[in-house]
């Protein structure tokens, strides 16, 4: 279904503008050299035309009474994967942190020795944790905003797709989000990427207005949003890169060198705040502490991690659907695909280049592939595929097909979201796809049962967070380094545990497996310790797996050893 993008290219563009009904761009394509108009391009022209203020009739009425309960049910699926048992496995390390920050700032005395206000990133979210300290309330408090905030960035992709190419299509884009295991599972934890993936989100949707449209006022409102996405992970400006992209590679897109300046002007008065609260906080020197940090720390995984992990995570009917759009409608792709694809491509790059890889960092992409995936699925015609295509389509019904292959994908995605959402038994960790299993028991004794002032020694600084966090004791990790630039400034390293010990300055030790699995070095030198010093154990946390004959038993993931001089 060919559309002829020459001298009838602008008419087109110019129908799908919000300001010209439906008619416009009938009479605009009146002519010799006018072709058929695309389905994405009817989609969005329809909704040009109930936005220009044009009648509607009771077909369409009942049509958008339907989609809004299909879209509320989809809100509450999503809901129910981002807050189902979301409270039973205690906090992971960087969870800690977070509402750790969330305490400092509302200056709860049990926490704030141990969490310092100003770390790595700014405070947009720990301030909204704080709000749960405020008000006495549990620290889950903190993982119900993050899972509210993954609810509304569902409907900000409903919108988004809509937008771009019609209500069907952002239905469909709007339910992958809401089963898409790597948004389900980020957005159950106290991380920064989901509210960040809310303000991305919102931005690309200010994006596309703005290109619909080009009015400033949309401008600026990306400008704001894109501030709000920095303000919550500044590792976020690396989107800049993806505008600049879609802007360069639009040449219809007029865009003036005023509009630039204004809009980037808002853009940091915006982002000034933050600087700013660290100047007057006094705590510039650990900014660039945490600068230096970042820039010099050590890869933590093979290239190989973000191919082998973000695919399967996002959903491989998913990132196929989305793929498979880009060929099959490769005749009505427009400025609209370009946005997205520069979207997934900048941070992809940029990531996969970057020595630190993190399970959650490629999060803000996922909502641009679910929105192919949602165009693909929307649009896509079986009699496309040559041979097969011609011989589906005299045997099977189409208007069931794509439903049922709609549900296919999506049921591809809740299968494995729902078994994510349940409590693990694992004994391996990976940084930002749960909690961790045993850390809050373990912790709660510390708090019970270990004096006040005693000070322990874990094998890396993860398990520290969590038992600092829930122990309310003094926590040093083995293996942060005594080099500045490879540990983060928050950190304090062991310069000699054994005059430590010697001096019953360290008087606990703690081995736990999901640190092992990651540093067997240091979790050896560990077990080196409790020897020499006569170490009894004190304490063990198990948690209940499959052994290798298939039987449930219990496995000791976390150990605490008395020790003595």
């Amino acid at each position: 279904m060919a559309v002829d993008r020459g001298a009838d290219a602008p008419a087109i563009e110019a129908g799908l503008d919000r300001r010209r009904p439906l008619r416009d761009l009938v009479r605009s394509l009146r002519g010799g050299r006018a072709a058929a108009v695309s389905a994405p391009q009817r989609a969005v022209a329809r909704l040009s035309a109930v936005g220009a203020g044009t009648a509607r009739s009771p077909g369409r009425d009942v049509r958008s009474r339907r989609s809004r309960l299909i879209l509320l049910g989809i809100l509450a699926v999503g809901a129910l994967l981002r807050v189902w048992q979301i409270n039973a496995v205690g906090l992971n390390s960087d969870e800690a942190v977070y509402s750790g920050q969330g305490a400092s700032i509302a200056g709860t005395p049990e926490l704030e020795p141990y969490f310092p206000m100003f770390r790595a990133h700014p405070l947009v979210f720990q301030t909204l944790v704080s709000f749960g300290y405020q008000l006495h309330l549990s620290p889950v408090f903190g993982r119900f905003v993050a899972a509210a905030l993954g609810v509304v960035t569902i409907w900000l992709v409903y919108a988004t797709g809509k937008l771009l190419y019609g209500r069907r299509a952002g239905l469909i884009a709007a339910a992958i989000v809401a089963l898409m295991p790597y948004h389900v599972i980020v957005t159950r934890q106290i991380l920064l990427d989901g509210p960040m993936v809310l303000w991305t989100t919102a931005t690309l949707y200010m994006v596309a207005r703005w290109a619909l449209t080009e009015r400033l006022r949309w401008l600026l409102a990306a400008a704001a949003t894109f501030a709000l996405t920095v303000l919550t992970k500044e590792t976020s400006v690396i989107l800049f890169g993806a505008m600049f992209a879609f802007v360069a590679l639009t040449p219809a897109l007029r865009v003036t060198l005023w509009q630039l300046v204004v809009g980037g002007a808002l853009f940091v008065v915006l982002v000034s705040a933050y600087p700013l609260s660290l100047s007057l906080a006094g705590a510039t020197r650990t900014g660039g502490n945490f600068v230096a940090w970042q820039l010099f720390r050590r890869p933590n995984h093979e290239w190989t991690f973000y191919p082998a992990t973000v695919p399967v995570a996002i959903g491989l009917l998913v990132c196929l659907a989305a793929a498979g759009g880009l060929y099959l409608l490769r005749r009505d792709r427009s400025w609209r695909e370009t946005l997205l694809l520069s979207w997934i491509a900048v941070p992809a790059a940029f990531f996969e280049l970057f020595p630190v890889k993190g399970f959650q960092y490629l999060l803000p992409a996922a909502p641009a592939v679910a929105l192919l995936a949602g165009r693909a699925l929307a649009h896509w015609d079986v009699r496309e595929f040559p041979g097969p295509g011609s011989l589906v389509a005299r045997y099977v019904r189409l208007d069931l097909l794509k439903p049922a292959v709609v549900a296919v994908v999506l049921l591809s995605l809740a299968i494995p979201s729902w078994r994510k959402i349940q409590p693990s038994t694992a004994s391996t960790f990976l940084a930002g796809s749960g909690g961790l299993p045993g850390g809050r028991e373990t912790g709660r004794w510390i708090d019970r049962h270990i004096p006040r002032g005693a000070k322990l020694m874990t094998v890396g600084p993860s398990m520290a967070n969590v038992l600092q966090f829930y122990g309310h004791r003094k926590m040093y990790g083995l293996s942060v380094s005594t080099n500045p630039l490879h540990r983060n400034p928050v950190y304090e390293p062991l310069k000699n545990p054994d005059r430590l010990i010697r001096d019953n300055e360290l008087q606990y030790v703690v081995w736990d497996a999901f640190s092992a699995g990651r540093a067997p070095f240091f979790a050896r030198r560990l077990l080196r310790y409790v020897e020499r010093y006569n170490g009894n154990v004190a304490y063990s946390q198990t948690v209940r797996v499959k052994g290798a004959s298939g039987r449930w038993v219990r496995r000791p993931v976390i150990t605490i050893y008395a020790v003595r001089p």
